[in-house]
């Protein structure tokens, strides 16, 4: 605020945060499509190591546009959690999926108790993002780290890349396999058939209505997830605990919702967690202010609620749609719901009419989510679908159960031993 004179500018600190959701919303756009084309691998590390150099750079400017300019760039071509998430999924077994979502958004949860934490501890902002943004650049280490999704290369082509990393898996976990494995090769690695491959996937009425159905999941989810934890500053009490508890929600929710996706599937979860957190969010701005702990309580609650429908819609999304065009559609549904995000920070500015304003739209929004969620199929227990023709199959109301891996038989799903 000092050193960019934002004082009495309200709309120059909230516009920093909608700069950055529309940046990311337009960087998913281009790495989704990318990541498709060229490969999981390599655009994890060259969005890791833009956007440690991109975030570090920022905090040498000394003028507001410039910085503005650079959290838009940064977030742009320097995120990489859509091919990072992309490729361990595609690298796990059916009944894996849960607990390594879980497992990934653990890492976000923490990273989010972390940060008010370090801010409580580190009040110079410049100091602060260099601290966050520096470590960055160890993603040059991936390169040896991480191998290429053999769904991917399989797609690709690749067969022998693929059966490379799988016998190495094995090794690594000592089973035994059958060296003649029957790997199919879905296409050859050219533009025009990743073109073609887009094409078909739109041609599908069924994948259409799944694709506006997703949407507006991620912009809901979007808005109510950031919105709230942006929020959870201004409620009463220390602003860093609020937000750090805000984080714990999160980490509560990757908990409870991988005991929920096992046990009770996709779509029921996920439209309870999203009326839930609707009664929640609207209930919470008519609570009397004396009622101190029940105010924080309810609003927790609710965040918790959209934290658990954050991530069930994530696994959600990636199952729906076939592996040629899955980073794609997946990258698309995010990219066009990251309006939600940057909404999220302006909504602040409408408390000057009533404070209860922000947690209405919360619980009005989620309100229509869960029902059109009514629309998805479900798929849980079922393989990640290959061609257009497999995600068409998947049926309003129903999941089959996914194919088992044994020693000697390997399934394009079952590519991690």
């Amino acid at each position: 605020m000092a050193e960019f004179q934002l004082a009495c500018q309200d709309w120059k600190r909230t516009l920093i945060g909608s700069v950055h959701s529309f940046g990311y919303m337009i960087g998913l756009l281009i790495v989704g499509p990318l990541s498709d084309r060229f490969g999981r691998k390599s655009l994890i590390i060259v969005t890791g190591i833009a956007g440690a150099v991109l975030g570090t750079v920022k905090t040498f400017v000394s003028s507001y546009w410039i910085y503005v300019a650079l959290e838009l760039l940064e977030a742009a071509i320097g995120d990489f959690c859509s091919p990072l998430y992309i490729l361990g999924l595609e690298m796990v077994a059916t009944k894996s999926r849960v607990t390594f979502s879980t497992l990934c958004n653990m890492g976000f949860g923490i990273g989010g108790l972390l940060l008010p934490l370090l801010a409580w501890l580190i009040p110079y902002w410049r100091t602060l993002l260099r601290v966050i943004y520096i470590p960055g650049l160890l993603s040059i280490c991936l390169i040896y780290l991480l191998d290429e999704s053999p769904r991917w290369l399989l797609v690709k082509g690749k067969k022998s890349a693929a059966l490379e990393i799988i016998r190495n898996a094995a090794k690594m976990n000592k089973i035994e396999i059958n060296e003649n494995l029957n790997l199919i090769s879905f296409e050859t690695d050219n533009e025009s058939s990743f073109v073609a491959a887009l094409r078909d996937t739109f041609k599908s009425r069924s994948i259409l209505k799944r694709v506006f159905v997703c949407i507006v999941w991620w912009f809901t989810c979007t808005l109510v997830n950031f919105g709230m934890a942006l929020n959870s500053v201004i409620l009463q009490g220390n602003k860093y605990v609020n937000f750090a508890m805000s984080s714990v929600m999160d980490i509560l929710s990757f908990i409870l919702g991988a005991y929920i996706l096992k046990k009770f599937n996709r779509t029921g979860p996920l439209i309870t967690s999203f009326l839930a957190c609707a009664i929640f969010c609207i209930g919470q701005p008519f609570i009397p202010n004396n009622l101190l702990w029940l105010v924080n309580s309810t609003y927790m609650a609710g965040k918790l609620m959209s934290s658990i429908a954050f991530n069930t819609v994530y696994i959600f999304t990636s199952e729906l749609f076939p592996t040629h065009t899955r980073n794609s559609i997946h990258a698309l549904c995010s990219s066009i719901g990251r309006i939600g995000s940057i909404i999220a920070p302006q909504l602040p500015l409408l408390m000057v009419y009533w404070t209860g304003i922000p947690n209405v739209i919360f619980g009005a929004v989620s309100l229509v989510a869960g029902l059109l969620t009514l629309l998805a199929p479900d798929t849980a227990d079922t393989n990640l679908p290959d061609t257009v023709g497999q995600a068409e199959a998947l049926k309003v109301g129903t999941a089959k159960p996914g194919n088992k891996c044994c020693k000697h038989r390997m399934k394009t799903d079952c590519t991690s031993l």
